[in-house]
């Protein structure tokens, strides 16, 4: 029964997707328009300017099936009672989701976006959180960003009621960027290049103790290469060893993966445009250790971004350039739980869908957002500046 309902509910979404695609015309309310327009940070050639790119049913059930092929099926505005920008988002449910953003802010709901608690870690208010990994409803790890002890990992067992700190960079020339878990116990984190390869830290714990693993199986980095930190999904990864990191600020976007849980790396190209420290891949999404989407552009509102988006059939050995890509930068991407071929990304101008794994993206929605995430059950949350989160809805 209850996985004849799961299913219901997947093919709920779809048929809602299928309706969204036709435009924001047939998908745009009222809530869904950005009251507060897109801002952005001025592009420059450090670490730092990269990292602030862009710096703008019944509890436990299913989306009903009837609910969901509406013309007005789209991202639903939460009050989320802050003006943080959020640009780490972990979905677990329809009901449960955790944000992390600017200001040391950390939300978490379990109502379905009703009501948001404030779990902020005390003493956090300076730093700036742009991940956070929820390893179930009550358990997450968030990672602050910064040069030196501005990158700081955080965890909780208790919903946030209680943190304890876990990590805390000592090396000036370290920037961290990402995180991504590939079981409860296992994870990773990345650094942006310091002498000449990207770092990595590891745990086996879960995230309550951390150690940076040798560099002597990363290729070097090119010359500006950095991650962007704009989503949380410059390291993403797919079932229990496979992780990918998203390049960008250098002469070619590229993409690195390991198969090892970071030990050992290897890496190739994509054609998002690069070029300059604005531009690059800024988020990857994974359906299975084989099918992935690159998104990414130039963050700069004045600035074109064709070619923003890639698909890769192999592993992310090779990459091929979206045949209809979003007509704008975007930051986020998350395949639809149970889909072989829809996904949704966002960015400061507008959310896009595709419904042939990436070939092709429609704007279905003209709001701000900055990253998105899916939770199993079709929990899909999305999340951005100025305290905006949503949840798509009929």
């Amino acid at each position: 029964m209850r996985k004849a309902r799961r299913w219901a509910a997947v093919a709920a979404g779809a048929a809602a997707l299928a309706t969204m695609a036709s435009g924001p015309a047939s998908a745009a309310r009222p809530t869904d328009t950005d009251a507060y327009g897109p801002t952005h940070a001025s592009a420059h050639g450090t670490r730092e300017a990269r990292s602030y790119a862009a710096a703008p049913a019944a509890a436990g059930e299913p989306v009903p099936a009837a609910s969901l092929t509406t013309p007005h099926a789209g991202w639903r505005l939460k009050d989320s009672g802050s003006t943080a920008r959020f640009r780490g988002l972990a979905a677990v449910s329809r009901t449960t989701a955790w944000v992390a953003g600017t200001a040391g802010t950390v939300l978490r709901t379990h109502d379905g976006g009703k009501h948001w608690r404030d779990i902020s870690p005390p003493g956090a208010g300076e730093l700036e959180f742009r991940d956070i990994e929820a390893l179930d409803a009550r358990r997450a790890v968030v990672l602050a960003i910064g040069e030196g002890e501005a990158s700081r990992v955080f965890r909780t067992d208790d919903a946030g009621a209680t943190w304890s700190e876990s990590f805390r960079n000592t090396d000036p020339r370290a920037f961290y960027d990402c995180l991504t878990f590939f079981d409860r116990r296992h994870g990773i984190a990345l650094s942006d290049p310091v002498d000449g390869t990207y770092r990595i830290l590891s745990t086996a714990d879960g995230g309550r103790s951390w150690r940076v693993l040798p560099s002597d199986g990363m290729p070097p980095a090119q010359k500006g290469e950095a991650a962007f930190a704009a989503s949380g999904q410059c390291l993403v990864s797919a079932g229990r060893r496979d992780a990918w990191i998203a390049t960008g600020g250098a002469a070619t976007a590229r993409v690195l993966h390991t198969a090892d849980r970071g030990r050992t790396w290897s890496v190739t190209d994509t054609p998002i445009p690069a070029g300059d420290p604005a531009r690059g891949v800024f988020a990857l999404a994974f359906r299975d250790r084989t099918h992935a989407l690159a998104v990414g552009g130039d963050f700069r509102p004045d600035q074109p971004s064709p070619h923003a988006a890639a698909v890769s059939d192999d592993a992310g050995a090779t990459w091929i350039p979206a045949a209809g890509p979003p007509k704008a930068y975007r930051s986020g991407v998350v395949w639809l739980p149970h889909s072989r071929r829809l996904a949704v990304a966002v960015g400061p101008s507008g959310s896009d869908l595709t419904l042939d794994a990436g070939r092709t993206w429609h704007t279905f929605d003209n709001g701000s957002y900055d990253t998105v995430d899916c939770a199993p059950d079709l929990g899909c949350w999305a999340a951005g500046e100025r305290g905006r989160i949503a949840r798509l809805e009929p």
